[in-house]
């Protein structure tokens, strides 16, 4: 089993020689690597058992480096104005921005795509470690970091230090590799991604940073483009997110008794069976409550622990009920990631 520290200048220290990191980050655990070391870009697309055209999210400290064409050492070759206000308003934060490369952004970051996506994250120990290899290694300053979400592709992400170790602690290598801890995600979902390539603003993942604050912020926002033409992205696959249980998405606690009763007619005995619902909703007899998250931000933090342990005591089944939708909050990116994990298998 690969080290566990706190001291992000140890996480600095194992990147720079070409070690992977399981890292902290307001919204999930990465596994992270140097992004212009393609020998450990390599290392963590094995170790998730990612698709090698399935691009990843380019990590730096400094908004204005990350966005910047005019940079040093700039990962982006052009930005519009409204890409520069959603960075300024939201950086460091859970925000991603796609935009067109550069020539550094070489094809194993970008899945051969010529755009390239961008984050500053908001976590105190990974904009440290960002900072460390800076310190370390002035020369190869602004280090940057890719950072997949902590997990076996498709799986649940990690949301603390202990499920990044559960998934991939014995695929890495403990000579090289180490795991920070920074405690529970305060996000607990996955950036919100939105395209910057068009003329106006388009979301591709649903996160912490919603449509109204898009709208708000850029002034406009374009509507979706078809698969064709939008940049492929992480997370935005129709299956992703999945427990080894079944989901079943209830609209309501009448609904999510109605689906525990129809799975106990089918012969699942009870206590594979568990409830995942806001505190509104009563428990179901006999049923197992996995969380009653009091508020639509409990409910994010919350759900991937959740899912989690309902593997962790064999739950065969989980009905769901979705928080109530909330323009200006995070409930689209919470019914957005039920659905991909309730989604059929491929």
């Amino acid at each position: 089993m690969i080290r566990t520290t706190t001291d992000p200048r140890a996480a600095a220290e194992a990147l720079l020689a070409g070690g992977l990191v399981l890292l902290p980050t307001e919204t999930v655990y990465g596994l992270a690597a140097r992004a212009d070391d393609p020998a450990a870009v390599v290392r963590v697309y094995a170790a998730k058992g990612r698709p090698e055209r399935h691009p990843v999210i380019v990590h730096l400290a400094d908004p204005e480096a990350a966005i910047d064409p005019q940079s040093l050492g700039t990962w982006v070759s052009a930005r519009p104005d409204f890409a520069r206000a959603l960075a300024a308003a939201f950086w460091p934060g859970p925000l991603t921005l796609v935009l067109p490369r550069s020539s550094r952004a070489t094809d194993d970051i970008t899945g051969g795509q010529d755009t390239v996506a961008v984050r500053v994250p908001a976590h105190p120990l990974a904009r440290e470690v960002l900072q460390a290899m800076d310190d370390l290694d002035p020369e190869g300053a602004p280090h940057a970091v890719v950072a997949p979400s902590a997990n076996r592709f498709g799986r649940v992400s990690s949301t603390t230090v202990q499920h990044a170790l559960d998934e991939l602690g014995e695929l890495l290598d403990p000579e090289r590799d180490v795991a920070l801890d920074g405690g529970p995600c305060s996000v607990g979902l996955e950036s919100t991604i939105v395209d910057c390539t068009g003329d106006a603003p388009r979301i591709l993942r649903p996160g912490g940073v919603t449509a109204a604050d898009v709208v708000e912020t850029a002034g406009a926002m374009a509507a979706l483009a078809s698969s064709t033409t939008t940049p492929r992205v992480p997370g935005a696959l129709p299956s992703h997110y999945a427990p080894q249980a079944h989901i079943a998405i209830a609209i309501d606690g009448e609904a999510a008794e109605a689906y525990a009763d129809a799975a106990q007619e089918g012969g699942l005995d009870a206590e594979r069976i568990a409830l995942l619902a806001p505190a509104s909703v009563p428990d179901l007899p006999g049923v197992m409550r996995l969380a009653a998250p009091a508020t639509n931000e409990d409910y994010a933090r919350g759900l991937y622990a959740a899912l989690r342990e309902a593997d962790a005591r064999g739950i065969e089944f989980i009905v769901v009920v979705p928080p109530p939708p909330d323009v200006e909050g995070i409930a689209a990116a919470i019914l957005d990631r039920l659905r991909r994990a309730a989604a059929p298998r491929a």
